[in-house]
């Protein structure tokens, strides 16, 4: 009988906590002094099957703690017949859930629940003042939350990094707040953008790197000893994971940038990081050393955006190198890739809106060949290679006269548009003030103000996203001068290639918009029009016309003639 009853008193489960800022808060906070304390108490009161509990480093606010759930697993079992800590602010300082274990659910588990200092022993009964002292350590945890988000924000504004160094940059060891380049992850962070831009998309990139065994961000952090969030066991740390692939890809930080405040949380209770609204991020632009120059950034940026990459089937060869360039001169829509079932040799777009075989709303299927696009495109920029090598001058006043004008066309567009978005913000303002008056005089009823409200506020929202994004393009226009630079400098580098490759394409090329084929037999002609990054549309010269062989038997006739005024 002894027996049965001393297995039936259990464990006492010695429950130990200490925080980063509660560490600071005295030295008695201690773990170890906190079992001292504790394992004497506990002989005091009798109690001498012990077992200690220990969070070291873990927020009171958050009860998803392993010690802490260990614990509860034990009590679950039916092992743990006391708690003891060393006061309430150790159990937690979450008042709300510190007040339902000690008055529900250790009751329900027949738990006795001692707080030493606080001199609380629920084997005495309830304490009138538990409830209070447990308000006060959610008031310091609170407070203590306040001067952390106060000193963020000061650091955040400075433009001190607020966020660990993405995969390529480490800390720098001399000096606080910097980062360096890490030799290593920033040669495999710049091979990524190579292999984006040479046609594969982010699941090839991923498959390549796996292949190759390169480790994944977190096993390389973790195989230099550095401390990062994330699980520490890894099947196979060189599984490269295509979303990995796609945060890389989109990390401006890469440009040298550095950008604060991209994730908030609700509430120092909620630990949980939310997605921030980008116009409310602080930017800071050529803080760190570059790994990606900003121009291959915002073109693969601006590629990522336009479609979603597979990886190609092995029966239809390569991909074309003019993916993601062709566009529907009607409808717009992006031209898909297409290769012959019967005849492989037989590469093909097509619009992707095509009514006749995607259900779509274009009337026209705007066929071309993979071969005579590649023979217009390569005549093309050998005829805009011949300009440069003859007067570079004179080629350079050409690309800044056409510029010049698509740049104060789109201007002038633009600004058009802000003002009126400018305006009919403000004319919504207004509108939502009014209503609220009439609804307050009795004018309009409360179902009526809150649906109008509703619609009114999601257009002001719409209008506000707008409004920030003319005012991005108005500013963009500014780099004019070294765009065009950019494009002459990818003109030379195609004048010392003999074929055309996806980089060099990606440079130079913004889209080409394919129309419909016109004609029939040997009158059949077709009009495609080439767009050109930075500059547009060039009007050149006109040539005299060029025959050239795409395949056995099949010739393409190539006619340089300017686009009608």
């Amino acid at each position: 009988m002894q027996s049965n009853n001393k297995s039936r008193e259990g464990v006492t489960a010695l429950y130990c906590r200490l925080s980063r800022d509660d560490g600071t808060e005295s030295e008695s906070n201690s773990i170890s002094n906190q079992k001292t304390l504790l394992q004497q108490k506990a002989k005091e009161y009798g109690l001498s099957n012990t077992r200690c509990y220990v969070d070291d480093g873990f927020t009171g606010t958050n009860f998803n703690r392993p010690g802490f759930q260990q614990m509860l697993e034990d009590i679950d079992l039916g092992y743990i017949s006391a708690v003891m800590v060393k006061d309430l602010s150790r159990l937690g300082r979450d008042y709300v859930s510190v007040g339902h274990y000690t008055d529900i659910y250790f009751p329900e588990h027949n738990v006795r629940f001692i707080a030493v200092n606080d001199m609380v022993d629920s084997a005495d009964g309830e304490n009138e003042l538990a409830p209070f002292k447990n308000i006060m350590n959610e008031m310091y945890a609170r407070d203590i939350s306040r001067k952390c988000r106060s000193s963020h924000r000061l650091r955040g504004n400075m433009g001190i990094p607020l966020a660990q160094p993405p995969y390529g940059y480490r800390k720098d060891p001399n000096t606080k707040g910097k980062w360096i380049v890490d030799p290593e992850p920033a040669e495999i962070v710049r091979r990524i953008f190579r292999l984006f831009l040479e046609g594969n998309g982010v699941e090839s990139i991923a498959h390549i790197l796996q292949e190759e065994q390169v480790m994944i961000p977190l096993a390389y952090w973790f195989s230099q000893g550095l401390k990062r969030g994330g699980r520490r066991s890894h099947t196979d740390p060189c599984r490269w994971n295509m979303n990995t692939v796609w945060k890389i890809l989109r990390q401006q930080e890469y440009c040298g940038d550095v950008i604060n405040f991209k994730t908030y949380s609700k509430s120092f209770k909620n630990k949980k990081r939310l997605e921030n609204d980008p116009e409310n991020w602080k930017v800071f632009h050529d803080v760190h050393e570059p790994i990606i120059d900003r121009e291959t950034f915002e073109l693969v940026r601006s590629r990522l955006g336009k479609t979603k990459h597979r990886k190609p089937k092995p029966e239809n060869g390569e991909k074309s190198i003019f993916c993601d360039l062709l566009y529907c001169a009607d409808c717009k829509h992006k031209l898909w890739f297409h290769t012959n079932t019967i005849n492989r040799g037989i590469r093909f777009f097509s619009c992707s809106n095509y009514k006749g075989d995607f259900r779509g709303t274009c009337l026209q299927r705007h066929y071309v060949r993979e071969d005579a696009v590649y023979e217009v495109v390569m005549l093309e920029l050998r005829r805009l290679a011949m300009l440069l090598k003859e007067d570079e001058a004179a080629f350079a006043e050409l690309l800044a006269r056409e510029t010049d004008r698509e740049i104060l066309a789109k201007r002038k567009h633009l600004e058009s548009e802000l003002q009126q978005a400018l305006l009919r913000n403000d004319t919504v303002s207004q509108t939502v003030q009014k209503l609220y008056e009439d609804n307050v005089s009795g004018k309009v009823s409360d179902e009526w103000f809150l649906q109008l409200a509703n619609r009114y506020e999601t257009e002001r929202m719409d209008l506000k996203a707008k409004i920030a994004s003319i005012r991005d393009e108005l500013s963009a226009m500014g780099t004019a001068q070294k765009g065009r630079d950019t494009f002459l400098a990818a003109v030379r580098r195609f004048m010392d290639m003999e074929t055309l490759t996806a980089p060099l394409l990606q440079e130079l090329i913004d889209r080409i918009e394919v129309h419909e084929v016109e004609g029939r037999g040997k009158n059949r002609t077709q009009r495609i029009v080439i767009y050109y990054r930075f500059v547009g549309y060039l009007d050149l010269p006109e040539a005299d016309p060029v025959t050239e062989n795409t395949r056995k038997g099949v010739a393409v006739s190539y006619l340089a003639k300017a686009l009608p005024a």
